[in-house]
């Protein structure tokens, strides 16, 4: 078994999803007492954050690369990143790096081409949806149509994840709120959803909506699971 490099914090309501999801992952695989090997290294947010709004993407960048380049050091033989956002910066990463990086779109893609999909909806921080880092490595790489929701409805989805799942608070007046912007996607044809932020899964899950849902965070962890354990990752069936 790999060990897997995890960059994590942002935020960690979301990175202790990927910690047990591999645990639990390794334990279906392997049975007994054998659990995931990880190295997690979690950043504060809080600096993420700022930077974030500051636009100030270099210094971020700095900040990724480094703690990349540790769990690197510390004996990680393949990295993730634990969050959607943050993948603006996978560049900076992957030359900082000398093992694999496994892009969360990729792991994605891979999911929403298996089911068959060609028009997807996106749900995301902003930068996710509105920016081509993301969004155009799904249509470019991948073959898929991506929308998004109205620059309200961007609004909405960025603003319920930093001021309340980021922080841990789950209401259902947001649930209402997203599962009414999903709708708005179908209607204009989307033919499933990709959750593209790591907290979004703890306000959507696949009841809420009629369409299907792609858990970014899900995908993502079982992509690393199936490479840490070197089957081949060309699906990503339970």
């Amino acid at each position: 078994m790999k060990t897997i490099g995890m960059i994590g914090g942002m935020s960690w309501e979301s990175s202790q999803i990927y910690y047990q999801r591999a645990n639990q992952l390794i334990k279906e695989k392997l049975g007994g007492l054998h659990s995931a090997k990880v190295i997690l290294l979690s950043v504060d947010f809080a600096e993420i954050a700022a930077l974030q709004s500051a636009g100030q993407w270099d210094k971020a960048g700095k900040i990724m690369a480094q703690a990349a380049y540790s769990l690197q050091l510390a004996g990680a033989d393949l990295m993730i990143l634990c969050t959607n956002t943050m993948h603006k910066l996978s560049a900076e990463i992957e030359a900082k790096i000398q093992i694999p990086f496994l892009h969360i779109a990729d792991a994605t893609a891979a999911a929403i081409k298996t089911a068959g999909i060609k028009k997807i909806a996106l749900l995301g921080t902003k930068f996710t949806m509105e920016q081509d880092f993301y969004r155009g490595r799904l249509a470019n790489m991948h073959q898929l149509e991506v929308i998004t929701p109205s620059e309200t409805g961007r609004n909405k989805v960025h603003d319920i994840i930093y001021q309340e799942l980021c922080q841990g608070i789950v209401k259902e007046s947001s649930r209402q709120e997203y599962t009414a912007i999903i709708n708005q996607l179908i209607e204009q044809g989307a033919e499933g959803v990709i959750l593209g932020c790591t907290e979004i899964t703890m306000l959507i899950q696949q009841q809420d909506v009629a369409i299907p849902i792609f858990d970014t965070t899900e995908l993502h962890i079982r992509y690393a699971i199936h490479t840490a354990c070197a089957e081949v990752a060309t699906t990503l069936d339970k």
